[in-house]
């Protein structure tokens, strides 16, 4: 079964502030492992379902090779950037404005490449690949403000 993890927070606990808005705002580290032998692509997106005015997609990349065994700290992995709400297509880390939020790290694994071109939305990759998911996994990691 697919699985993502980070050494840098466990499953549902407090996402460090060097990830955040907070601090160097840099991507944490994470690791995949189980990937389906036959996929042909990765898909991770971040979000934050807390957002007062709807999901706020904090980060988008389709098309990473299957082998990929993770993403080292501060580095994004091969693929194609996809753009987040803000508009920006780099990783964009927590940043609540009030209250701990929830953020959503998914990753999928698809029998497929995603044709489409950089700077697509979550929704237009979350489109894309509806019939092509293998696996799919979720990491999720806490974060507020300090004021």
């Amino acid at each position: 079964m697919l699985t993502i993890t980070s050494s840098a927070f466990a499953h549902n606990a407090l996402i460090p502030p060097q990830y955040t808005c907070d601090g160097a705002d840099i991507i944490p580290p994470l690791s995949f492992a189980d990937i389906p032998a036959d996929a042909r692509s990765l898909v991770l997106i971040m979000d934050d379902p807390d957002a007062p005015r709807g999901i706020w997609d904090h980060w988008v990349v389709f098309n990473i090779p299957p082998q990929t065994a993770g993403v080292e700290e501060g580095r994004a992995p091969h693929g194609t950037a996809g753009i987040g709400t803000s508009g920006q297509s780099t990783y964009m880390g927590p940043c609540p404005g009030v209250g701990e939020h929830h953020y959503v790290f998914t990753l999928y694994a698809l029998d497929t490449d995603l044709s489409l071109p950089a700077g697509v939305t979550k929704n237009e990759v979350l489109a894309a690949l509806h019939g092509h998911v293998l696996e799919q996994a979720t990491l999720i990691g806490r974060f507020a403000r300090k004021r």
